[in-house]
């Protein structure tokens, strides 16, 4: 996953809940708007229904994104995906589904990778159910080296660790002091970081390849940003704007 030839335009472009700015985010529209758009990567949102069944949304409640209400975590499987999940972004999109993460590893793996974020607010027994099962589902289509997990909950992390020895992890942080985030990469056996694009300092970047990890920044839309990013050396960038990202690697490959 990490980028071989050092080549600033050959950052992985990765789209944020697919491609959030352009489809409803975490839908299977999003999804395979960002394929079109040639996203290398696309980030989705992980977390378990009540009935134990790993579904893609990012709020912790269903208000904002579907015409449900209420916590995620209290709803059955089959409760969360009767709510329409498109409208809310524009009327073209209605009858769009809360996918699974079954559905989504259909639909995306056969020409991207996928970025996991795994979301957790309960226990460490939840975070380990989620765990438990997103892996089974990966392991299950042979897809280990097509994916990535991340989470901003390293207690979630080290659950995924115990359960997959061999999963590639990510560590998600947003803080300008980085020290912890080595220490638990180091920890974890990490194989990238997952920075703030606010934070950022050509100085972070140089101190993470030194430690062997790759930098996967979020959430940048700006396309002169996103190319300096990736001249500061960022390995991949996440946009809600996949379009943008292939506007700054033209940009780089024109400047070159």
């Amino acid at each position: 996953m990490v980028r071989s030839a050092g080549k600033p335009a050959d950052f992985l472009r990765i789209g944020h809940r697919g491609a959030a700015a352009d489809a409803p985010e975490n839908t299977h529209a999003s999804f395979a708007r960002a394929l079109e758009l040639s996203a290398d990567m696309i980030e989705c949102d992980l977390q378990l229904t009540a009935d134990g069944h790993v579904v893609i949304i990012h709020d912790w409640t269903a208000d904002r994104t579907t015409s449900g209400k209420g916590a995620i975590a209290e709803f059955n499987a089959d409760e969360l995906r009767s709510f329409e999940a498109g409208s809310w972004k524009d009327p073209a999109f209605a009858g769009e589904r809360v996918p699974t993460l079954d559905e989504t590893l259909d639909q995306v793996l056969p020409a991207a990778m996928l970025n996991l974020e795994l979301k957790c607010q309960g226990t460490a027994e939840e975070g380990r159910r989620l765990a438990i099962t997103a892996v089974a589902a990966v392991r299950q289509r042979d897809a280990m080296g097509k994916v990535l997990f991340s989470s901003f909950n390293p207690e979630v992390l080290n659950e995924l660790r115990e359960v997959a020895p061999e999963a590639p992890i990510g560590v998600l942080w947003h803080h300008e002091d980085y020290s912890l985030a080595f220490e638990i990469a180091r920890h974890l056996g990490a194989i990238s970081l997952h920075p703030w694009e606010a934070t950022i300092t050509p100085e972070v970047v140089a101190a993470a390849h030194g430690a062997d990890l790759a930098v996967y920044t979020w959430t940048e839309n700006e396309t002169e940003r996103i190319a300096e990013l990736a001249l500061m050396g960022c390995d991949g960038i996440i946009s809600d704007f996949p379009a943008r990202l292939l506007e700054a690697r033209a940009l780089l490959l024109a400047r070159a």
